[in-house]
């Protein structure tokens, strides 16, 4: 059954990791992406991390479900080759810096002369105006600048922490997938085709606002409170650490019987959500030292029965044996050409009628370079002189 971008093209002009992420996750719901690379060197990611077959693993799962083209954007004649594929294209996305594409004459004015009913989605980092919009930006930057590095700050020191994944980058490509979609919704009403400009500081100062900037929604005077963050407590057990924690009132009362502490139930600090928010800090600490008390899964297994929030902190190598997990069958096996034997997660969202699947392992640059040109009408002998200039691999 095809997924329900089944008949959409996407033309994938992104590298790194905050559009080819979200590219990928359009291909799971049955897209038609098209990954075009420069034939000199492709995308960086395809050389980070470990490597098998000549393909990067973290390339690997966020290039799945694509095909791949090669060519040179730079020659006058790869430049053409490309407005002829966007001429198919429903959809191009890409995330050069402000003005590149202008300049390489594939910009958006470019591929709506070529199809006027488009949509072109730009990512950048800062925007495409504005003191910073020139500069090159990566994930811990816009962490940086966005507060996230704050938000993560170590107790007591206020030293500033990272997050210690690209959260920016992947946050950015989910809001690809999410314009992708609506600016698809809103042509398929009528809208026609448009330009959609996405800026990484834009995105994950939205995302990260709600809870921990909550002291700085509210203008003039305003009572200070704990933020979210401060709720978080990752307090060691006889064997591990155990994330666990209440909210309301009947998930408190459950926790003073998980620790078997019940007077911590009338103790005038915690008796309502308000009091134990304001108390936090004196909460977490005797959190920390009944925790201490149990095994992990002793503990999980008491907070599960009491109905209170909590997971026992996995590894990475936890992950792979964590029976809820197993359950929803969200780490999968397959086999890549090149790289062999591979895991990792199912597409996340589950579609009734139209499902998403994974039909494509990752692709070697330009791996499907003749075969797209020769679905848009290129002869076989136009192909062999294209390559013979530089302009594909």
């Amino acid at each position: 059954m095809p997924g329900c971008l089944n008949g959409v093209r996407i033309l994938d002009l992104t590298a790194n990791v905050s559009g080819p992420f979200g590219t990928a996750m359009l291909g799971d719901m049955g897209a038609d992406v098209i990954k075009v690379e420069s034939p000199a060197m492709g995308d960086v990611m395809r050389y980070f991390g470990p490597a098998r077959g000549g393909m990067g693993a973290g390339f690997a799962v966020i290039n799945r479900n694509k095909r791949a083209a090669a060519i040179d954007l730079q020659k006058p004649e790869g430049r053409d080759t490309l407005l002829r594929l966007a001429k198919t294209a429903d959809v191009v996305v890409q995330n050069f810096r402000p003005g590149v594409m202008d300049r390489l004459g594939v910009g958006y004015d470019a591929c709506r002369a070529v199809r006027d009913d488009i949509i072109y989605v730009s990512v950048s980092g800062y925007g495409d105006s504005g003191p910073r919009s020139r500069d090159p930006v990566y994930d811990g930057v816009i962490q940086a600048a966005t507060g996230y590095m704050m938000v993560q700050s170590e107790p007591g020191s206020g030293k500033p922490s990272p997050v210690r994944n690209i959260v920016c980058d992947k946050i950015t490509s989910m809001t690809v997938v999410q314009a992708v979609m609506g600016a698809l919704f809103a042509r398929e009403r009528g809208a026609g085709g448009q330009h959609v400009k996405i800026a990484m500081l834009d995105t994950n100062l939205a995302f990260v606002w709600p809870d921990a900037m909550s002291n700085m929604t509210f203008i003039g005077e305003q009572p200070a409170t704990a933020d979210i963050s401060d709720m978080y407590n990752l307090p060691a057990t006889k064997d591990g650490f155990v994330m666990g924690f209440a909210i309301t009132d009947a998930q408190y009362a459950g926790l003073c019987r998980v620790m078997e502490r019940p007077d911590l139930a009338a103790d005038p600090r915690f008796t309502s959500v308000a009091l134990r928010v304001q108390n936090v800090h004196a909460l977490n600490s005797i959190i920390t030292a009944e925790f201490a008390r149990f095994t992990s899964a002793d503990l999980v297994d008491r907070l599960s029965r009491e109905q209170v929030p909590g997971s026992k902190i996995n590894s990475r190598a936890d992950i792979l044996t964590d029976e809820q997990i197993a359950h929803n069958e969200m780490i999968i096996e397959t086999e890549h050409p090149d790289a062999g034997h591979m895991r990792y997660p199912r597409p996340p969202i589950v579609f009734e009628g139209t499902p998403s699947s994974i039909r494509r392992p990752a692709p070697q640059m330009g791996a499907h370079t003749d075969e797209l040109l020769a679905e848009i009408g290129v002869s076989k002998a136009e192909i062999a002189k294209l390559r013979e200039s530089g302009a594909i691999a």
